[in-house]
């Protein structure tokens, strides 16, 4: 069910004074009598992690890795994300960083008297965002588990977040085409080599891969509001725990938390060359940080398709065990890339 709170006279970070509609649904346990785990959704995503149609119910449920007969799971819409209807939108998103929106998490957490969480997770802009709640309250959860994520927005999707901005600012068809240019950025060369081989459609010749893109885009469509794309793609732009300086990582450093990275060796949007490289240099001055690394052909978008994998990652995690510091030689088959 989803459920609705007002957080009144937010100021973002231009100093504007609105009041902020937060919607948001809990699964499993009432709140208070199980530990707490934040699931943040991605940018198209929303708080609709698990049972029918939930983006990922492979791993949220009864029994499965993020166990519901033993967590209550938590997962909050980015206010503007068009969740709540067409009232839900926010018509200044350029004013809005995703620190901002961390910001207003935390006011909904103070709201429903959750004062600690067990874990903190999510995959893309949900993964960034798990880093942002972590910088702003370090103390916040025991596990903080950014899954294709950075904790600051690289040239490289600055890049991509430009040319989306252009098409969703001069397109006909705006939501449509960016999501159709998104996909190939999503997944990868070998991702759409492996799905179709240029194939072509029997009926009207043309080949799968376009037909393929032209149904995200279409599907997208049907389901997401302009303004709520604008607003997660500008969000995209602002992940920056530092700041604004190149301290990014001593702002991690302070977390009190076990972080527990995950990235995806096939990763074309927040890559796991640079994971590793902000791993290892957050290895030499944070003790509680651990790095696992997804296998893919499928690129960015395996977070939502290699469950198992995930599964294996995840489960020792929520079966509570006792954090392992990571290996750190320079020598071993993960790093000697």
């Amino acid at each position: 069910m989803l459920r609705k709170i007002i957080i009144p006279g937010f100021e973002n970070s231009v100093q504007r004074v609105q009041d902020i509609p937060v919607y948001f649904q809990l699964f499993g346990p009432d709140l208070g009598t199980a530990p707490v785990v934040l699931v943040n959704h991605s940018l198209t995503g929303n708080s609709k992690v698990t049972g029918r149609h939930g983006w990922w119910q492979e791993l949220v449920g009864p029994g499965k890795a993020i166990d519901l007969n033993r967590f209550t799971v938590l997962s909050i819409n980015v206010p503007g994300n068009g969740a709540g209807g067409k009232m839900d939108f926010l018509d200044n998103y350029a004013e809005f960083t995703l620190a901002d929106i961390a910001a207003i998490f935390l006011k909904l957490l103070q709201k429903l008297e959750v004062r600690k969480l067990y874990a903190v997770i999510g995959g893309s802009i949900g993964g960034a965002l798990a880093w942002e709640l972590a910088a702003q309250q370090p103390d916040l959860a025991e596990y903080i588990i950014p899954i294709a994520a950075d904790l600051k927005t690289t040239d490289w999707v600055l890049a991509q977040c430009k040319v989306q901005e252009q098409i969703l600012n001069n397109s006909v068809d705006p939501v449509h085409d960016a999501r159709m240019h998104a996909m190939t950025f999503y997944r990868t060369p070998a991702s759409l080599a492996g799905k179709f081989r240029r194939k072509k459609e029997v009926v009207n010749g043309h080949f799968e891969v376009n037909n393929w893109l032209l149904y995200h885009g279409t599907k997208l469509k049907e389901r997401f509001p302009l303004s709520a794309y604008k607003l997660m793609n500008h969000l995209l732009t602002t992940i920056d725990i530092g700041r604004g300086s190149t301290d990014y990582l001593h702002t991690a450093a302070g977390i009190k938390g076990v972080v527990h990275m995950i990235a995806i060796d096939s990763d074309l949007f927040f890559t796991a060359e640079e994971n590793r490289k902000d791993y290892r240099e957050l290895l030499i001055i944070k003790e509680k940080v651990a790095y696992s690394e997804i296998s893919s052909l499928h690129g960015h978008d395996a977070f939502l398709l290699e469950f198992e994998q995930l599964e294996n990652i995840l489960k020792p995690i929520f079966k509570q065990e006792k954090f392992q510091k990571n290996e750190t030689d320079s020598h071993s088959t993960i790093w000697n890339r």
